[in-house]
């Protein structure tokens, strides 16, 4: 933890930063018990990076488009340096880190994912679902390595798909299991009552 206080997190997202908004006001109520240290977006215009201001948390930008991946990550990880971040979580954001980033933050780096990994990594998780006709999806929260959706899993929720289901009615509801699953795993790795064995998390 910086300076021997609460952990602090630094949130990236790219888009609308709904699972964001709903760590950010369990902050806010004390509900977790952590400060958000900055919310950076690799995009101007991110929904999610206006979300932060009306929440009173700093936020930073860097545009990505045409940067070079290395090059890019390093000054992400200056960004989240200055703001003295202990853990990041990925929130809705559209990179795939590079192994230096990675390395930075050496296990203490979280992504959640629409589908219950290794089912369906990757972008339009939902509709890869509906394509193969599974009869239960949900969400996985992992800890992050260098590839895709890859990393130990931490923890997991099941939504049922339904026979009139469309990528927006699953969307919606794997949505409202993203929301507090999240900020459960945050409390969860928090706590540090955990240890990894291979790709397992056990809890201690």
């Amino acid at each position: 933890m910086s300076g021997g206080g609460k952990s602090r997190l630094g949130i990236l997202l790219s888009g609308r930063g709904s699972n964001f908004e709903a760590i950010g006001r369990r902050v806010l109520s004390g509900e977790l018990d952590c400060e958000i240290g900055v919310v950076f977006s690799n995009k101007p215009g991110a929904p999610g990076l206006a979300r932060a201001r009306d929440l009173g948390f700093p936020v930073a930008m860097r545009e990505s488009a045409g940067a070079e991946r290395t090059a890019f990550d390093a000054e992400v990880v200056r960004v989240l340096r200055q703001h003295r971040v202990d853990w990041v979580c990925l929130a809705g954001y559209m990179r795939l880190l590079s192994g230096t980033f990675v390395s930075e933050f050496p296990g203490h780096i979280l992504n959640i994912h629409p589908s219950l990994l290794p089912a369906f990594p990757g972008l339009d998780a939902q509709y890869q679902a509906l394509a193969h006709g599974v009869k239960v999806t949900g969400c996985t929260v992992h800890f992050v390595d260098e590839n895709l959706d890859s990393g130990p899993i931490l923890l997991q929720a099941a939504v049922p798909v339904l026979d009139d289901d469309t990528v927006e009615t699953l969307s919606s509801r794997i949505l409202i299991e993203e929301h507090r699953l999240y900020s459960e795993a945050i409390r969860w790795v928090l706590r540090g009552n955990y240890r990894l064995e291979g790709r397992r998390v056990i809890e201690t």
